[in-house]
């Protein structure tokens, strides 16, 4: 049960499947190899998100001069869907997977971890160790910043006008 938390807590770090699965794979490579390190009676999935936010944060600070724009996987394989429905949907899926791309490493992590994952703020304070309002905080404005981004993106005219 906690492998596709895991995984989805990558994929939204990573923007991608493929880099979502690395940065799962080496956790829980570096979890294993350093089991000792781990606190009997700790939550380990606390332990284990935070292993993969260092991986995420280390593998950012090397990559910071070659940031690369990940693109999300549509998979609209329904035949009965009208094609321009799937169009705009996936026009604004990717869209918004740009946006949220964009946003800080911190309001990532927060959307990711209380909006995708379902946690509870406590959870994810927990699991981000800081204090509940802050999270909030972070998450508040996490929100804001993402709606105001997607509303003011220069796709949303055009798609707004094919209406």
């Amino acid at each position: 049960m906690l492998l596709p938390r895991l995984r989805r807590f990558g994929i939204a770090l990573t923007g991608s499947n493929d880099e979502g699965d690395d940065i799962v794979h080496a956790a829980i490579e570096r979890a294993l190899s350093r089991s000792a390190q781990w606190q009997p009676g700790t939550r380990l999935d606390s332990w284990m998100f935070r292993i993969m936010q260092n991986i995420w944060k280390d593998k950012r600070r090397r990559q910071r001069t070659d940031r690369e724009k990940q693109s999300l996987d549509m998979a609209a394989t329904d035949l009965a869907i009208d094609g321009q429905r799937v169009t705009e949907t996936s026009l604004m899926l990717t869209r918004a997977r740009e946006q949220f791309a964009r946003l800080s490493d911190d309001h990532r992590m927060v959307l990711a971890l209380v909006v995708i994952d379902g946690h509870s703020y406590q959870e994810a304070a927990d699991i981000l160790e800081i204090p509940v309002g802050t999270l909030m905080s972070r998450l508040y404005r996490a929100r804001e910043t993402l709606r105001e981004m997607i509303e003011t993106s220069p796709n949303r005219q055009a798609l707004v006008r094919t209406r």
